[in-house]
């Protein structure tokens, strides 16, 4: 392990110096901000700016076009909104009281077909038009949870094994949209002329935007300068850089530098959302309790969350996985570990009941499974090892004093998943606090091979576990008609301050492996101990995130 190193930029960052996006200022620097639909499945159909024009600082309104027809998206090209309606102003007070003076007009989007072009080669995707809402996606995923879906792997006869088990167990778990609400909204500047462009501001990844930019710019590559700040929180939402797009063709529209400025309500009401998600796990145990089958069938909005060749896959002798979508014009993107935030989720909640059933121990029934992956896998395509994830589990065991006296206090539960070429395992302790369930202290153990600098890494896992908590008990974003309800923190909730543990403890396993992950692997696992924890400490299941919602229905 590598020596202690504290941020360089820590100091500046408490005392407020200037390092992040929107501090970032030039001399005749104009301010941009967008009006975007109200609905996902709406474009603009005409606008009146004579009122927002008369307003003071105001230069210019305009409508444009952020691809032109047939242009060839990236895999992060993702937009949600293709027609921009644009305000310029030398302020962002300013551009934000002219903006209200807009009339607007909107019609439906229609159907819609995107040209992406990626990995799988160039494509035709075609974006549904209807005005979605939560309900109704919710009973179109549980219709669609019924029919056939995309066999992902299959291991030994499960058919079999299911029907002639002697005992099933089966259930469900759903979880909603989320939005990623990084405490600094999107932001970028841009001055774009003939010749070249600089661009400045927070993004995550500046390799995948240029050659968007170069297209959409008729600029080669050379003449386009990217220069990052600090991100005022990324957790996948930077990795889609539209808004730099935006930023480039509105500066060269006016002719002149411009901050693209998003507000909290633009931020969280433009898309790029962590998908909505479920999934059904079924497991078959025979006359002595011994687990014979697994059966993993996810499906999501717009995209399934499953990963097949993942643990308990290779563990089972008889295992089927098989995923489904559903279609949406709600964008989505990237969130923390995307996919393995759900999967883990509900398949660590899933083993705990199936180790109840067989009156294991839920450390130990995990175990077990690693064992036999070691020693007699099932398949060759296993993703994982398995004396790397036996060895989080153990660590995590032996720093919490697992199934040992002195812990009767807390309801303790335990999780831990791979993803990202990392192994993470948390234990949760807790408590009841003025009649709410709350997480006193989590002991976390990580594997990302040799850590390079202990205080980052331990910040890294200890902020992964607080928003983990967060998101399992209130993280949702839900529409109506194609309207987010939700589009500030008054109404979108998110964990405070007294929510968060009291002592979050880290471990790391001490190898010689090259170093790997850190920033999404310890996030998946929280979700899963957390429910696994509150199954103890409410004597029920809560198949549901968020939680919370649930919790107070039944209280």
């Amino acid at each position: 392990m590598s020596e202690h190193q504290k941020n360089v930029e820590g100091q500046k960052i408490v005392t407020g110096k200037p390092v992040f996006g929107l501090d970032y200022r030039v001399d005749g620097m104009l301010i941009a901000m967008i009006q975007h639909p109200p609905a996902f499945g709406m474009k603009l159909k005409s606008f009146d700016a004579a009122e927002t024009l008369k307003m003071p600082g105001i230069k210019d309104v305009f409508s444009l076009k952020l691809y032109e027809e047939g242009f060839e998206q990236g895999g992060f090209d993702t937009r949600t909104f293709n027609e921009l309606l644009v305000v310029v102003g030398n302020s962002t007070w300013e551009v934000m009281n002219a903006r209200k003076k807009l009339i607007t007009n909107w019609e439906p989007a229609g159907e819609i077909k995107d040209t992406m072009a990626g990995r799988s080669g160039k494509r035709e995707v075609v974006v549904p038009g209807a005005l979605e809402s939560t309900s109704k996606q919710m009973e179109q995923m549980q219709e669609y949870a019924k029919k056939p879906a995309q066999q992902l792997r299959k291991d030994g006869d499960p058919e079999t094994a299911f029907k002639n088990a002697a005992q099933v167990i089966e259930r469900t778990y759903n979880a909603p949209f989320l939005a990623h609400n990084c405490m600094e909204p999107m932001n970028f500047f841009a001055h774009v002329t003939e010749e070249k462009a600089l661009l400045v501001g927070p993004l995550q990844a500046p390799g995948w935007i240029e050659p968007t930019l170069a297209k959409i710019l008729n600029l080669p590559p050379e003449k386009i300068e990217i220069q990052m700040t600090r991100m005022g929180g990324g957790f996948g939402r930077r990795a889609y850089g539209h808004y730099l797009s935006e930023a480039a063709l509105i500066s060269r529209k006016v002719k002149a530098p411009v901050k693209l400025m998003y507000t909290r309500e633009d931020d969280m009401t433009y898309g790029i959302y962590r998908p909505m998600y479920t999934a059904t796990y079924r497991a078959a145990l025979d006359a002595d309790k011994n687990l014979i089958a697994f059966h993993v069938k996810g499906g999501g909005i717009p995209e399934h969350p499953v990963h097949a060749n993942r643990f308990p896959a290779g563990a089972v002798d008889n295992y089927l996985a098989e995923g489904w979508q559903i279609a949406s014009n709600i964008t989505i993107g990237a969130f923390r570990a995307p996919r393995s935030n759900f999967n883990a989720a509900a398949e660590q909640s899933f083993l705990d009941e199936v180790a109840e059933a067989m009156g294991k121990d839920p450390i130990e029934f995990r175990l077990a499974l690693l064992k036999r992956a070691k020693e007699n896998p099932v398949g060759k395509n296993n993703e994982y090892d398995a004396d790397r994830y036996a060895g989080v589990l153990k660590l995590v065991r032996d720093k919490s004093n697992w199934g040992k006296p002195g812990n009767e206090k807390y309801n303790r539960g335990v999780a831990a998943y791979f993803c990202h070429n990392s192994y993470a395992a948390h234990v949760v302790d807790m408590v009841t606090r003025n009649d709410q369930p709350y997480v006193e202290r989590v002991f976390s153990a990580m594997d990302c091979g040799i850590v390079v600098n202990p205080d980052a890494a331990t910040n890294m896992v200890q902020g992964a576990v607080v928003d983990g908590i967060g998101n399992a008990f209130y993280g949702a974003l839900t529409h109506k008609d194609g309207t987010p309800q939700q589009s500030n923190f008054n109404s979108y909730r998110i964990i405070r301050h007294n929510e968060a543990p009291k002592k979050i403890e880290v471990h790391f396993v001490q190898n010689d492996i090259d170093p790997t992950g850190l920033g999404e692997p310890p996030f998946p696992p929280v979700f899963g101990a957390v429910a696994n924890a509150l199954y103890k400490n409410k004597g029920r299941r809560f198949y549901n995130q968020p939680f919370q919602p649930e919790m107070d229905k039944v209280i």
